[in-house]
């Protein structure tokens, strides 16, 4: 097992902090703009509509800064995660598997997604599709099917080489219930009987739980450094 201490400037250990930051932060944002009706637009279900359909809502700003502050301070942790991964053998697919990720949410910011599920009031349940909801989900799948999971996966493969089994599994079972959870969730945006009606609860409780491992990661290789 690897027990070499991790030596990082304090820059270094800045950007490390903004992943412990930013992941959190972008969890509890949506959980307010949830959880209080005079924000909650009319006809807005956490339980059934995405996160980014927030945007389209009154309040929809506090959304769209969400995306964009957390994909700012995701870019910053990608940056500082190299240096903390040397002692696991380092390499450069980690952090660009996380710059990938924070791109995604920037650009998820940038591009409004089109309405889905009814929402907002009045739209078909899958209207048609409009360029800026593609290009708002292409920006999705650098989050969904490219930065996470496989970030994940190369963290894993890290620490495994590295002793480093607890961790290693972590991650790698991070990876597997993201990709799983993701599965579900567009299959409730596609309007299956059984998981429509839960759909966004399903994104969001995927969202916590690939957010919740880039959170204890950056924290860990904090306490190394």
């Amino acid at each position: 097992m690897s027990t070499e201490k991790i030596t990082l400037t304090g820059a270094q250990r800045a950007l490390l902090a903004c992943g412990a930051i930013g992941a959190p932060l972008f969890v509890v944002v949506f959980l307010v703009e949830s959880a209080i009706p005079a924000i909650r637009p009319l006809g807005y279900s956490p339980l059934r509509h995405p996160v980014s359909s927030f945007v389209l809502g009154e309040f929809g700003w506090a959304q769209i800064a969400n995306f964009l502050v957390t994909g700012v301070l995701m870019l910053a942790f990608a940056v500082g995660l190299r240096p903390a991964l040397r002692p696991y053998g380092g390499g450069i697919w980690a952090p660009v598997l996380m710059g990938l990720l924070a791109v995604g949410l920037i650009g998820s910011g940038v591009f409004a997604a089109d309405p889905l599920s009814g929402y907002p009031p009045g739209t078909p349940m899958v209207p048609d599709r409009t360029t800026e909801g593609a290009l708002h989900d292409a920006f999705g799948i650098l989050v969904f099917l490219v930065g996470l999971p496989a970030g994940c996966s190369v963290v894993a493969y890290r620490f495994a080489t590295s002793g480093r089994r607890g961790w290693a599994g972590y991650s790698a079972g991070t990876a597997v219930a993201f990709l799983t959870g993701f599965v579900l969730t567009s299959m409730g945006f596609a309007q299956h009987p059984t998981l429509m009606p839960i759909g966004g609860l399903l994104q969001r409780l995927t969202i916590a739980v690939g957010l919740a491992w880039i959170t204890a990661l950056a924290l860990h290789l904090l306490r190394r450094a």
